[in-house]
């Protein structure tokens, strides 16, 4: 046992969870301080406006104040309208799909009542399976609203505090990012504390019905697991499309062939386009990370239940991958402080270190609460699980598991940093290609994506060594969520590059002086290179859960080995390996047939409303945030279907060692896709901002904007678009929910999968 007593892990999670929602709430009414009062705007809407402050420079005037609470008004009525209709469909496919979960796993057992011996617990006796599908079921839509929350409050934050991001700018830089990021860390630690506080309240009512049975326990709350994932993917993927459809027309018709600054306000697509930021870099992100936190978490837990922890019902150990989590909503609150209370902010130089020592600061006092954890809550030495056998394990090996996951992740972060930020020689070599044509910039920028795997790869294999040497399929499990340990940071630091980029839109649209967009052009700078870091965070984490779900399946399913060479197996792994380009050929697809008729709505209007091109005439912006809500909720639905019902099909049809085929080979190509498509999106992003912003005399010398040399730039990022928005994050979603997917359903396919192979 432990030093922890069960009483205070009982006590211990939830308050962490608690102080992680309190401070949340308290980032939120600092956020709200900004002063806000009511002003009529001419078209009598009632306008929440942040009003001008004494300390303000330039001549911005109250007009300026009230357009920009406008704007914020717009942007906010496109994004919930968005996803409340999105929601809609979920809610259909919710049903559907929870319906399916307990008709396939209650007919295990032909919907008996009966207890049965237990599967890993030999000589006692378990829960009947009709119990396990009525409480996976459960499970399952626990963890899908739990998910569909975390993605919702983080876009009602985003959209709340981009307008008072930008007039904070007025007051300087440093007042400005200290509201884009403690805005981003409300979304940050909502989530993570929401995640954990339902995780913890469901495994304690299922307690309840479930008593010694831990073994049906555990494996019930994979459901959880499964429903954070599967709505995460439609919500990526339909932000996705929503916001690369909108980005994609406003570029191509407003830069490349009318010449007019990006957000400007005569662009019909520039109010769907900021929307977009916050559907599908907030509310998708913000789902996809959550689903992995939940899908590591039953990872580690159901492993855990048939270890010793499980047979000689320790809870504190049992409970060990929730204990890792509260102590990273702790540490995660340390070091928000040094963001927003500790280090003042005065130049612009000084952002974009400030977000990265973030990252360094809770990898480091996180590896101190990896520690403390493992030698309080786990006994000296204990048994795992190791596919039909027992391992021996020491404490300290599981220190060191979770530990190289945290700083593998690191390495991953600042590796997809060097590829796609501006400051160093990759990107500044794409925006050098540009001289002589968009033709050589796609190539250096494939190039460079292509690159950019290797070092990732190497770190996610390490870590794949090291912990299963040390720790079997749990160790992979604990690495994972090692990674995931400060979600909330990460995603403070992710959601803070959206809302930066908002308030840059919003300046421009509400005209606002060159030295204000010059410093929400800087936030939404230094916000585009985190976001890439958190994409690199989310697809590292999603190999190592994946893997470990894997291991949990191939477990469940009673697959003693799972060999490449037998024909079975063979024939799953080179179709999972060709998923991944399925799947991105049908999203890249659809954002590009979204974006067409984007392209055709704006030059229609263009073309048709007399006084738009000289600005004494107001755009349709409706109309454009129509086309990009219709065209997304409908292409979402086929790539989505084929990450839902190939494990279906592959499992009843081919039966359980096939399917571990097509895990396997989905994981493999799924990393090296989603890792290149992110960072040639980012790379040809930053060279297109490198361009623009004219920072240096290299710089200078390939502007300014409207040049042959930024024509072809601005080419390469809309290229970019889909592959670092859509296509790129949505795989890692993919590798995972097809595991969590085929380890919720092994029971089924271990009793009747195969029905091909038995007719053949």
């Amino acid at each position: 046992m432990g030093a922890l007593s069960e009483t205070l892990t009982q006590f211990l999670i939830p308050v962490a969870a608690l102080v992680g929602i309190g401070f949340a709430l308290l980032q939120w009414f600092l956020v709200s301080r900004v002063k806000v009062s009511s002003h009529d705007s001419s078209n009598g809407y009632k306008a929440k406006l942040i009003e001008a402050d004494e300390q303000e420079e330039g001549v911005d005037n109250i007009e300026v104040s009230i357009k920009c609470a406008e704007i914020q008004h717009a942007i906010s009525v496109g994004a919930t309208s968005f996803l409340y209709t999105e929601y809609k469909y979920l809610g259909i496919f919710m049903g559907v799909f929870a319906v399916i979960i307990f008709l396939f796993l209650g007919s295990v057992k032909g919907f008996s009542t009966k207890s049965e011996p237990c599967t890993y617990n030999q000589g006692n006796t378990c829960k009947p399976a009709l119990a396990n599908a009525a409480f996976s079921t459960i499970a399952f839509l626990l963890g899908a609203l739990t998910s569909v929350l975390s993605g919702f409050l983080g876009m009602k934050i985003a959209t709340y505090a981009n307008a008072r991001t930008t007039l904070e700018a007025r007051r300087g830089v440093g007042k400005a990012f200290i509201i884009a990021f403690r805005s981003g860390a409300v979304m940050g630690f909502l989530l993570a504390a929401n995640g954990l506080l339902v995780l913890y309240v469901s495994i304690n009512l299922f307690k309840l019905y479930y008593g010694d049975d831990w073994e049906g326990l555990y494996e019930s709350i994979t459901g959880y697991g499964l429903g954070g994932s599967s709505m995460a993917l439609f919500g990526r993927v339909g932000g996705g499309i929503y916001t690369k459809a909108a980005d994609v027309g406003a570029d191509l018709v407003g830069k490349v062939e009318k010449n007019i600054p990006e957000d400007d306000p005569r662009n019909p697509a520039v109010i769907a386009d900021n929307v977009g930021d916050n559907v599908g870099d907030i509310a998708g992100m913000g789902s996809d990370l959550f689903g992995s936190y939940a899908e590591s978490s039953c990872a580690a837990l159901f492993v855990a239940s048939i270890s010793s922890f499980g047979i000689d019902h320790d809870f504190t150990a049992m409970s060990y991958p929730l204990i890792i989590s509260s102590m990273g909503i702790v540490v995660c609150l340390i070091t928000t402080l040094f963001a927003t209370d500790m280090f003042e902010i005065n130049s612009v130089s000084e952002i974009e270190p400030s977000l990265k020592r973030q990252l360094v600061i809770s990898t480091v006092l996180m590896t101190a609460g990896i520690a403390i954890v493992s030698f309080l809550a786990l006994p000296s030495e204990f048994t795992l699980f190791d596919f039909g056998t027992e391992k021996l394990v020491k404490n300290w090996h599981l220190f060191f598991c979770v530990a190289i996951g945290l700083w593998a992740g690191l390495v991953i972060g600042y590796v997809t940093e060097y590829y796609t930020s501006n400051a160093y020689s990759p990107v500044q070599d794409v925006a050098d290609s540009c001289r002589t044509g968009a033709a050589t910039n796609v190539i250096f920028g494939l190039a460079l994506g292509y690159k950019s795997v290797i070092i990732p790869i190497f770190a996610i294999a390490t870590s794949i060594y090291v912990s299963f040497r040390l720790a079997a399929m749990y160790g992979i499990a604990m690495a994972a969520l090692g990674m995931l340990s400060t979600i909330s940071t990460g995603l403070a630091i992710d959601a803070y590059g959206p809302i930066s980029d908002n308030a840059g839109g919003i300046a421009e649209m509400a005209g606002m002086s060159h030295s204000i967009r010059q410093r929400t052009d800087a936030l939404d700078a230094a916000g585009n290179t985190t976001a890439a870091i958190g994409k690199g965070f989310a697809i590292g984490s999603a190999a190592l859960v994946s893997l470990a779900l894997f291991g949990a399946y191939v477990s469940r399913a009673g697959i003693k080995s799972v060999d490449v060479l037998a024909p079975k197996v063979f024939i799953g792994l080179i179709v999972g390996a060709m998923l991944p380009y399925w799947f991105s050929a049908m999203t890249m697809k659809s954002v590009g047939s979204a974006a067409l008729k984007m392209v055709e709505e704006v030059r229609r209007q263009f073309n048709s409303i007399p006084g738009l091109m000289e600005g004494t005439a107001k755009p349709d912006y409706a109309n454009c945030v129509k086309i990009s809500t219709d065209a997304s909720l409908r292409e979402m639905i086929p790539p989505g279907a084929l990450v839902m019902l190939t494990p279906l099909i592959a499992g009843t049809l081919f039966g359980v060692e096939t399917l571990a085929g097509v895990l396997a080979g989905s994981l493999v190509s799924g990393v090296q896709v989603a890792i290149s498509a992110s960072n040639t999106g980012g790379a040809w992003d930053n060279a297109k901002k490198y361009i623009e912003a004219g920072a240096s005399e290299h710089a200078k010398s390939l502007g300014p904007k409207g040049s042959d040399c930024h024509k072809a730039a601005v080419i390469g990022d809309t290229i970019g678009d889909p592959l670092k928005d859509t296509s790129g994050p949505s795989l890692n979603i993919l590798i995972k929910l097809m595991a969590v997917e085929s380890l919720v359903f092994a029971p089924f396919f271990a009793a009747h999968g195969g029905l091909l192979f038995k007719v053949l």
